[in-house]
């Protein structure tokens, strides 16, 4: 669980989040967040079942929202709600402490589903053999490094699998993407979501899983259109051209792809 966050970083969260508080207070009725201010509707934030999913992420940190993910949850949750009805197993790559693919199991009900959730990830951050060059010269494996140290990574894949203990149709892969691909043991995925905040793995996993995506299925790609993540986009949009698809950039800093039909 995330409940080992340095002084440091709770100090800084506290301080992003408290900038947060003064937009929605200078500007009420705004939803303001995540990188995120909107003058629309986000009546989605009232909804029980949005919530008790949300909260269940929350518990996979353990116990305190340091994420504030609001809007990006009702997206993952809108597209995984989705992606139930299609053929096919879900696949996380990028998983960290659980908090997304949380969500999602507590909104679906996850073992009613007779579906396998695949949740990969090194649990120790970036692995130094799969960082492009620019990547390496952006200071990302320092970062990387530090954010393992602050607790924001997570550094243990014991406290993840007891986090999804609750659910029988899952399976934890410890391991470095692409090497772990192939444990992935399903014939059809209907919903893939990609979170490794280095470009290599990221391609390598969308290139690997487009012939097992069923028509219909979600692609959901966290980083794609957040700030300081060029390379990330830029990579994912090369692929995407050579799939002849196209990738759209959503507010919340994220990436969605629906596969079309054959």
């Amino acid at each position: 669980m995330a409940d080992e966050l340095t002084l440091r970083t709770r100090i800084w969260l506290w301080a992003v989040r408290k900038e947060y508080w003064l937009a929605r207070t200078l500007l009420p009725n705004v939803y303001s967040n995540d990188a995120l201010i909107c003058f629309n509707n986000h009546a989605f934030l009232d909804d029980p079942a949005f919530q008790r999913a949300y909260q269940r992420g929350v518990r996979a940190l353990g116990g305190t929202d340091w994420y504030q993910w609001h809007w990006r949850v009702h997206v993952g949750l809108w597209a995984a709600a989705s992606a139930s009805k299609v053929k096919g197993d879900f696949v996380e790559c990028g998983v960290s402490y659980g908090f997304l693919s949380s969500a999602i199991m507590e909104y679906l009900d996850w073992d009613r589903l007779g579906k396998t959730f695949y949740l990969l990830d090194t649990f120790a951050g970036l692995d130094p053999r799969f960082v492009s060059a620019g990547e390496r010269d952006s200071g990302a494996l320092e970062k990387s490094e530090e954010l393992v140290r602050n607790g924001m990574y997570v550094s243990s894949v014991d406290s993840v699998k007891a986090n999804f203990a609750q659910w029988k149709n899952q399976r934890v892969i410890a391991g470095a993407v692409p090497e772990t691909l192939e444990e992935v043991h399903a014939d059809a995925v209907a919903f893939l979501h990609i979170d490794m905040n280095c470009a290599p793995p990221e391609v390598a996993t969308l290139r690997y899983f487009w012939p097992r995506l069923s028509p219909g299925a979600f692609v959901l790609l966290d980083d794609y259109a957040n700030r300081g993540r060029d390379e990330q986009r830029i990579a994912m949009d090369e692929v995407a051209r050579e799939l002849g698809v196209y990738i759209v950039a959503l507010p919340t800093g994220q990436g969605l792809i629906i596969k079309p039909p054959q």
